[in-house]
């Protein structure tokens, strides 16, 4: 685990979002890295958005 603040996950969708836009959506071997570590850390943020119900 990192020990920077994790992103919000909407800044990490964006990011996605952006990456995806600029492939044309067939990824390159270096963008689809990219890519598999942006979904970690999507998944990350989400997790620790999510707070537990009362």
């Amino acid at each position: 685990m990192s020990s920077l603040p994790a992103a919000r996950p909407s800044v990490v969708n964006a990011e996605i979002r952006a990456l995806m836009l600029r492939s044309g959506g067939r990824l390159a071997a270096g963008d689809r890295a990219r890519y598999v570590a942006l979904i970690a850390e999507w998944a990350e943020a989400v997790r620790d958005a999510v707070r537990p119900a009362a």
